[in-house]
């Protein structure tokens, strides 16, 4: 996942809207959206590469109102070949039934292991409902770094970004995406319209200038790929765009539409009420 817009507890109806890109290798093996066979409950794509690790997800939903995502930090310089996949962390957390600070607080001793990540975890669930964000890797001037320890923040209120670098870090596609999402929000009148608009919206392919790149630690050329929100080359490029809205009363939408090299191949949609779920007050 290689963008994420995260609007929490700042729409009169949704407590929780997620749209993201997930950008990867065209080539490597992975199941759309689906209800898990091994775990039901659990709503997500599926990573088959074969890597270190369980078999994880960049993004899912549970029935009981576990919401995670993750984007890989780009530093390219201090990647360990070897490490466990990263997405088995966002998997482990939708599996699990504890408050997302106590599984960070369980499971952070083992995240340095892996190569450099940025996480979302909410349960909706709980009588008082908070979103974290979890780096392993914190930003020191134009270097990243491993984190010593392992610190949520609890996010406020709010509308966020988060691609490859830190939380709200800078980037211009950070930063036009959230304000496009922004506008599109305020439209939103909480009845699962308009997801069009969302889904449109994040196949902006305008590349920043020159003069607003990120120096990531890739080339040039890369580093002016990368800047659009939707990524298209004839091997690397966004495989999904994925839109998650979540009512005060549970009832949930999640949208992803698939691509390839050539354009749209998919487009699915999954509807429901989360269960046990407490009715979000605004």
């Amino acid at each position: 996942m290689c963008l994420i817009l995260t609007s929490w507890q700042s729409h009169p109806d949704y407590p929780l809207v997620v749209l993201a890109n997930r950008d990867e290798f065209y080539e490597r093996a992975t199941d759309p959206m689906h209800w898990w066979e091994d775990h039901p409950h659990i709503l997500a794509g599926r990573d088959r590469a074969d890597v270190a690790g369980e078999s994880g997800t960049w993004m899912g939903l549970s029935k009981t109102g576990r919401f995670a995502a993750l984007t890989n930090v780009r530093a390219p310089s201090e990647k360990n070949p070897d490490a466990k996949t990263r997405g088995e962390i966002t998997a482990q957390f939708l599996k699990s039934s504890v408050s997302p600070e106590t599984f960070i607080q369980d499971t952070g001793a083992k995240f340095n292991r892996y190569n450099g990540f940025n996480l979302l975890a909410a349960d909706l669930s709980m009588p008082t409902p908070s979103l974290l964000w979890l780096s392993n890797r914190v930003q020191m001037g134009q270097s990243v770094r491993p984190r010593k320890t392992m610190n949520p923040q609890h996010l406020t209120p709010g509308i966020y970004g988060l691609s490859n670098g830190m939380l709200d870090s800078p980037w211009p596609k950070v930063q036009h995406r959230v304000g496009a999402f922004a506008q599109l929000l305020a439209m939103d009148t909480g009845s699962f319209q308009r997801a069009d608009h969302y889904l449109r919206m994040m196949e902006d392919m305008t590349q920043a200038p020159d003069d607003y790149l990120p120096q990531t630690g890739v080339s040039y050329e890369w580093e002016k790929v990368l800047s659009s929100a939707f990524i298209r080359t004839p091997q690397y490029g966004t495989r999904a765009t994925s839109l998650l809205r979540i009512r005060r009363d549970g009832q949930f939408e999640v949208i992803e539409k698939r691509f390839d090299a050539q354009g749209e191949i998919g487009c699915q949609t999954f509807e429901g009420q989360l269960e046990n779920f407490l009715p979000v007050k605004a």
